[in-house]
């Protein structure tokens, strides 16, 4: 279990790695590269609009990856999804701005964040099903936490890069060539990542299956509809508040509050940090009192937070923008650092690796691709706090804590504790 955590972990983190770097691009230098013809505010937006391609890229990286990894095994999902998303993002460092290929510098850009999007799709199926199928019941949801960690150590990485280039070199520079250096390195992780998951087996339940799907994402539509609208929307707020803290958050600090962005991207990492640090914790308080309880009490401090979250991060102080996002990403991580064990509990082995991705991803849609976008049209240039935001974030909240109080409990022993009380 510890060497299947193990290359579980590193492979989401490089998978996330790719994928963060391209939000803190975007949040940082896309739009006056590729979109010089429009005002700052209308290039950010355009940028975001590129970063929201790869969330809707992701439905469909599930469904693809879903359906090899019900009819052949969740192994060969891990190598597939590595190898396309590592290789769209060395080629997004590539790309010629608009200066130099003019549109068709944009174009190409969301056809690779596209690719990017369809990899992460199918990764966190395979990985998740790793973990969470060769686990014992008692401590899968602590095992199955391990792949949630990897986009905690990836986004740590994506903006550690950034940050040391951005510390280490001129404005020009970085506009020149240094935001290309993250892209880059993605080829070298990806490489590290396809050595440690070479040798990993297949995991025992799927093994067990006695007969596979046909076709894995007719079954799911036809009898599990109402299972994935649910956890998409029981997602949706995990989606919105991390990419409200790490992507919206680092353009409108630094543009509209005149914060550094060395401050900036430090408050976020450090917050990051220690939400990673916990996960593992949260994890084992899942196993312990059940996955649906602690969604719920996530979801519940979500929607109590997300005001105070606005009112901090619009301060411009530090201390205060990093108390802002830790108890946010605190209660973030409360509900996905138990939904590696739930997810896949509540579906059944025949269509699971297609069911409970197409749930996880449908909800980054929900949350993940329209929150960066939205939150900057609605804060737009005015004066005062973007409580706009703030509203936005609490009404996808109350959709979330609903939705999760419709889901049942799978935690084992969860039936039988409730027939005895």
């Amino acid at each position: 279990m510890t060497r299947l955590a193990a290359a579980s972990l590193a492979g989401t983190a490089i998978e996330f790695y790719d994928f963060f770097i391209y939000g803190t691009a975007a949040a940082l230098v896309l739009g006056p590269l590729f979109f010089p013809t429009f005002s700052p505010l209308a290039g950010t937006l355009a940028a975001f609009g590129t970063f929201g391609i790869g969330f809707l890229a992701r439905p469909l990286g599930s469904v693809l990856f879903g359906h090899i990894g019900d009819r052949r095994g969740r192994r060969p999902v891990l190598i597939g999804s590595l190898l396309l998303t590592g290789g769209a993002t060395v080629a997004v460092g590539c790309v010629p701005t608009y200066d130099a290929i003019g549109v068709f510098a944009p174009l190409l850009l969301l056809l690779l964040r596209f690719l990017q999007g369809l990899g992460l799709g199918g990764e966190w199926g395979g990985a998740v099903l790793l973990t969470a199928e060769h686990a014992p019941a008692a401590k899968r949801g602590l095992w199955a936490s391990f792949p949630q960690i990897g986009p905690s150590v990836g986004f740590l990485l994506a903006n550690g890069v950034m940050l040391a280039l951005s510390a280490g070199l001129s404005d020009a520079q970085f506009a020149a060539w240094g935001w290309r250096v993250p892209f880059w390195a993605a080829g070298v992780l990806a490489l590290a990542g396809l050595w440690l998951r070479h040798s990993i087996t297949e995991t025992p339940q799927f093994l067990g299956v006695q007969e596979r799907a046909r076709v894995p994402l007719f079954e799911v539509v036809r009898d599990h509809w109402r299972l994935v609208l649910l956890t998409a929307g029981s997602m949706a707020i995990g989606y919105a508040i991390f990419y409200t803290v790490s992507t919206w958050a680092l353009s409108y600090g630094t543009e509209q509050l005149g914060v550094a962005r060395t401050v900036m991207m430090t408050c976020i990492m450090a917050a990051v940090a220690i939400k990673g640090a916990t996960t593992p914790f949260a994890a084992m308080l899942g196993d312990r009192f059940g996955r649906r309880t602690l969604c719920l009490y996530g979801a519940g401090a979500a929607v109590l937070w997300m005001f105070p979250l606005i009112g901090l991060m619009s301060t411009g102080e530090p201390l205060l923008m990093f108390c802002g996002f830790l108890v946010a990403l605190l209660a973030f991580i409360t509900m996905f650092s138990v939904i590696a064990a739930y997810l896949p509990e509540l579906y059944e082995p025949r269509v699971r690796c297609t069911g409970a991705a197409v749930g996880y991803n449908l909800g980054g849609v929900l949350g993940g691709a329209l929150t960066p976008i939205v939150a900057t049209a609605v804060a737009g240039r005015g004066d005062g706090p973007p409580w706009g935001v703030a509203a936005y974030l609490t009404v996808i909240a109350l959709v979330s804590l609903g939705c999760f109080a419709l889901l049942p409990e799978t935690r084992p022993g969860a039936a039988t504790d409730a027939a005895a009380a």
